[in-house]
């Protein structure tokens, strides 16, 4: 009982993305309501766009970004890069070394929980005698496909070929691979000097205990391998639906409400490809073709990639009436939630997925071609909750009438019924508030061993 009582100083750092920031903080959160101190670690930009209904016990800690030659100035996040230029990103971040150090000598920190670019970390952590745990933000499903430490860190270099096909240490069914196209694009992001393989793999090898947002009745095979790969704990953390709201967009959500008030249940289709998807406009116009030929109704939130410069011509009125188009940040996770919202053309992030799956909505894959995508779109379709848009696996190419035909077959044709009544089960896990919750507690046991 003692030892359960213990009120820890706990840091966490995470990568400098949307995307990861956010489940890092919802954990902060339920850190600080259980009476830890919490000390979240970021840049200023990243951390201005945070809730600022914080608990008190959680302090935000501000470290400058180095300027590296090739960063854009004032660039702090993957949102505001295209591909190429996120290794400069990752030199930036990796030149926090020495502010990190410095933060955890003076701070009285018991653990600190990082993410998967801090390759460094686990090193300084275990110098100045801080527990480090490693918070994957990725699905256990990509973790697994990434193989062990050894091969991660020390491996024989892989071809890109060698990422499009089920690794054989893989030891349940599975067809989750990479397309060419896709590993070739999120080579585009790799820092030359330290892969984003040997990041992963210092950060597990490192680590005390694996976290990762997951959770049994939908990744247990995963879950069971990982921590043979691994030869240490890991612990699923529940898959942390969203519990903060931005402000931002507020008239204009009012305005959307009132448009998908006069459409009928289910019959609206979301368009959301993330902020951090980069795709050429040649592709928006097929896509932004296929997205017409349908015939459905949509909401298209386009950010800054695509830019709005990169809808095609004449789109715009062809589908007045039909199609929303939101310019910028959208409250996707509102919208998601609206009754004539029926499904979800996405760019196969995980937590989009998380989102849509949680309101029981069938998906529309589409690989953003960064990062895990292609491997989730992959997973989802396996699982049976939507359908891929067919594309070329050396290039990526689509046509619009596949992009259509694939809208209608997981909204309308009676081929996606299954899909559909599948995907409207899975509330009862990505939904279900409670079971989620019930995860995060388990993280407690292994932060009190400090």
């Amino acid at each position: 009982m003692e030892n359960e009582e213990k009120k820890l100083h706990i840091a966490m750092f995470p990568w400098l993305a949307y995307g990861h920031l956010m489940p890092f903080l919802d954990v902060a959160t339920f850190l600080a309501q259980k009476g830890h101190r919490v000390s979240f670690i970021s840049t200023p930009k990243n951390l201005q766009k945070l809730p600022t209904d914080l608990p008190p016990s959680i302090t935000l800690v501000e470290l400058p970004l180095p300027r590296v030659h090739g960063l854009p100035d004032l660039a702090e996040s993957t949102a505001e890069l295209p591909n190429n230029k996120v290794p400069y990103l990752k030199k930036a971040y990796d030149m926090l070394e020495p502010a990190v150090d410095e933060f955890l000598q003076r701070s009285g920190v018991d653990w600190i929980i990082q993410d998967f670019a801090s390759h460094w970390l686990p090193q300084v952590a275990s110098r100045l005698g801080v527990n480090s745990a490693f918070f994957s933000v990725y699905s256990a499903t990509s973790l697994a496909f990434l193989g062990p430490p050894s091969v991660l860190i020390d491996g024989p270099s892989r071809r890109p070929e060698d990422f499009t096909v089920v690794p054989e240490w893989i030891d349940y069914p599975s067809k989750v691979r990479f397309r060419l196209h896709e590993i070739v694009t999120h080579q585009d992001c790799m820092d030359t000097g330290v892969s984003d393989f040997q990041r992963f793999g210092k950060s597990i090898r490192g680590s005390k205990f694996v976290a990762v947002r997951s959770c049994g009745e939908f990744e247990a095979d995963p879950l069971r391998l990982l921590e043979k790969l691994y030869g240490k704990p890991v612990v699923p953390m529940g898959l942390l639906p969203p519990r903060h709201k931005l402000s931002g967009g507020d008239e204009r959500w009012v305005e959307l409400k009132r448009w998908l008030e006069d459409k009928k249940e289910k019959s609206v289709f979301y368009v959301g490809l993330g902020t951090e998807v980069n795709i050429s406009p040649e592709m928006i116009g097929e896509l932004a073709g296929g997205i017409e030929k349908s015939g459905l109704p949509f909401v298209w939130v386009v950010g800054q990639r695509p830019g709005p410069e990169n809808i095609p011509p004449g789109f715009e009125s062809r589908v007045a009436g039909r199609g929303y188009l939101w310019m910028g940040w959208a409250p996707q996770a509102e919208i998601l939630a609206h009754t004539a919202i029926g499904g979800i053309l996405t760019h196969c992030g995980w937590s989009s997925a998380i989102e849509s799956l949680g309101q029981g909505l069938p998906l529309i894959l589409f690989s953003g071609a960064n990062s895990d995508q292609g491997l989730m779109g992959r997973l989802f379709e396996e699982r049976g909750v939507g359908f891929e848009v067919p594309r070329d696996e050396l290039n990526g190419s689509f046509s619009s009438d596949s992009v259509a035909e694939t809208i209608r077959r997981v909204m309308v044709e009676p081929e996606g019924e299954e899909v559909r009544a599948k995907a409207w089960t899975m509330r009862d896990i990505f939904g279900n508030f409670e079971l989620q919750n019930e995860y995060l507690e388990k993280l407690s046991p292994h932060i009190m061993l400090a």
